[in-house]
């Protein structure tokens, strides 16, 4: 067992200029471009004071510590004045320490040393480094680090193998789903009416009880479907308010929606919650689907106007003006041609649900291996002396394509720098 302020030690340069590359820490991708990945340009005088962070060098988020948020600089660059920057000591070996940051007895640890205002989820709780410096972490000699890295790296690129395989099914049916919706869309007796006049926007407000347990969730991005996060007190809960969910329902991301974070509840989620920040649709009885609005809004032009109605500066994080949205006009095919969508709408639903769940699976489990391999309860190292080096193996970012947890940590929780 190593401390880790024997392994780490925290700098801080702060950019004069504010003209190096601003770095976005991710989940799963860690530090990357802010620009590439999707943010808007900030001008380098909104930049001064950043933080500099240099290639080899560590970053973690302070608020996220507990979630395994934290990245490997590859390029010299800025990032959040609010994270903290680590050199690594000679004797550290930067890919061995990422996974054993993520080990649910460390985060534990990370989440109990973290000191702020707030409980649960909803609190804007910060591990300083003056008590993430003391915590032990387990440390092996560096030759079986190397040889535990290669075997978590083989594995994490096997799982994702398959997630892409499963994922390539998927989007095969939504382009089924996609092209049916253009061929009823072109019905000769469409009609263009204002969404404001189709659909119900509703809030169903739920009066917590402080002692009672609810479950509230996101949406992943790029129409991939909703997931429940983890059962919370009412009293635990923030201060947002909270629509009740209920099946059928179409729910728009208030924050992500421009990324085609909208889905249709099911019966999974009837009862679950939803905070202010999403939207709740219904299509009117005899005018329009709620089915066929959902797959509408995932068509490319409603994804245009998803687009359109949702401004900001914050990178990804660009509200969805649902007052503008409304006032819209789209094609409204007849009922008889609306309902064309629905088993294949089924289907895709299922199977994205189905997807997830495994996912989830294959999460927890990768989970398990990472604390067994790196606390020696399971010794790998003959079998990973026989794989390919790290460097050999093409790219994985483990479960990205399924764990897109800018999404999965919730709007409010998003990975972006803090401007």
């Amino acid at each position: 067992m190593r401390r880790i302020k024997t392994l780490l030690t925290e700098v801080d340069n702060r950019s004069k200029a504010g003209e190096e590359r601003l770095l976005s820490l991710r989940m799963r991708q860690g530090l990357v471009d802010h620009v590439a990945a999707g943010g808007r340009p900030i001008p380098p005088e909104s930049l001064v004071g950043f933080k500099i962070v240099e290639a080899g060098q560590v970053v973690m988020n302070r608020m996220r510590a507990a979630a395994g948020l934290f990245g490997v600089a590859d390029v010299r660059g800025l990032v959040s004045p609010d994270y903290a920057v680590f050199e690594p000591r000679p004797d550290a070996y930067n890919p061995y320490l990422l996974q054993a940051f993520r080990l649910p007895s460390l985060a534990a640890l990370f989440r109990a040393e973290s000191k702020g205002l707030g409980t649960g989820e909803s609190g804007f709780l910060r591990l300083y480094t003056d008590r993430f410096g003391p915590i032990p972490v387990p440390y092996p000699p560096l030759d079986e680090q190397r040889l535990i890295e290669r075997f978590l790296d083989w594995h994490g690129n096997r799982t994702a193998k398959l997630i892409r395989a499963k994922l390539a099914v998927l989007k095969l049916v939504a382009e089924e789903r996609e092209a049916l919706t253009h061929n009823v869309v072109s019905s000769p007796r469409t009609r263009q009416m204002r969404l404001a006049n189709i659909v119900d926007h509703i809030f169903r407000r739920v009066d917590r009880e402080s002692t009672k347990t609810y479950t509230p969730v996101g949406l992943f991005n790029r129409g991939r479907g909703i997931f429940r996060k983890p059962p919370t007190r009412g009293d635990d809960l923030g201060d947002s308010t909270f629509s009740w969910i209920e099946d059928g329902d179409l729910i728009l991301s208030g924050q992500f929606a421009w990324e085609g974070a909208v889905a249709l509840a099911g019966p999974d989620e009837a009862g679950c919650i939803s905070s202010h920040r999403y939207h709740i649709l219904r299509g009117k009885e005899g005018l329009a689907q709620t089915i066929y609005l959902s797959s509408f809004l995932r068509t490319s032009f409603g994804h245009f106007l998803l687009n359109e109605h949702s401004r900001g500066a914050a990178g990804r994080n660009r509200p969805l003006n649902i007052r503008t949205l409304l006032k819209e006009k789209i094609p409204v095919p007849p009922q008889s041609e609306q309902a064309r969508l629905i088993e294949l709408v089924t289907l895709e639903k299922r199977l994205a649900g189905s997807i997830a769940k495994l996912a989830d699976r294959l999460r927890e489990f990768r989970t398990r291996l990472i604390a067994d391999v790196v606390t020696g309860k399971l010794d790998v190292r003959a079998a990973a002396a026989g794989l390919p080096e790290t460097s050999e193996l093409a790219g994985s970012d483990d479960l990205a394509e399924v764990d897109d947890l800018d999404e999965a940590t919730d709007d409010a929780e998003d990975e972006e720098v803090a401007a």
